[in-house]
């Protein structure tokens, strides 16, 4: 490894060149196959002993990203179409009542929207997508939204989302679905709930 005393130690450079060359390989490894959070992980890992903290490997991570660019084999974001969406409510284990989307966040991939079909009997959650960012695209509330009340409209069921425009995990969610007295693009907030990914996110 390189000197601890290096001036570089602070920049993400400087945290690059302390790195062993199996870990460099395996990082690189894990980025060029687009598995951001393995890759995190072994520079956090290696690092932690000089006090890196996962912001810090994530930063090191990215800088990677962009060096390797078009080499990197990205993984095919959950598709936005209403076909294919319906497709997924319709499989799951329950009657589906409404579409909701709700913001999440992680030191790796920052603020992402996750969309789901609200589900009755049994009650719960059915995952329907995960939206990123991803470079060139558009933001990931306003691709969620967009494709939330498509499919929405599509089933003939009320949509949740309370804050497209502006990233908020303790916005309220939807628990319950009167449909008789709701349509489309119509629903009734009720208690903030916590999301357990935000607070994985680093100070």
């Amino acid at each position: 490894m390189a000197d601890v005393t290096d001036s570089t130690a602070g920049s993400t450079g400087g945290w690059w060149a302390y790195l062993e060359e199996r870990t460099r390989q395996e990082v690189d490894e894990n980025v060029l196959g687009d598995r951001r959070i393995l890759a995190v992980k072994a520079v956090w890992e290696a690092l932690r002993p000089l006090d890196l903290g996962l912001r810090e490997a994530g930063q090191v991570v990215n800088a990677r990203y962009e060096f390797l660019g078009d080499r990197v084999r990205y993984r095919q974001p959950d598709p936005l179409d209403v076909p294919s969406l319906a497709a997924r409510a319709a499989a799951l284990p329950g009657r589906v009542a409404a579409i909701e989307a709700y913001w999440d966040g992680d030191t790796v991939h920052d603020w992402f929207v996750i969309l789901v079909a609200v589900l009755e009997e049994p009650s719960g959650d059915g995952h329907l997508a995960t939206v990123y960012h991803r470079r060139g695209g558009p933001a990931p509330g306003s691709a969620a939204d967009e494709a939330g009340r498509a499919l929405a409209h599509h089933l003939g069921l009320p949509f949740h989302f309370p804050s497209p425009d502006v990233p908020d995990d303790e916005a309220p969610r939807r628990r319950t679905v009167r449909r008789p007295t709701e349509g489309p693009g119509r629903s009734t907030p009720t208690a903030p709930a916590t999301s357990s990914g935000r607070g994985a996110r680093a100070g």
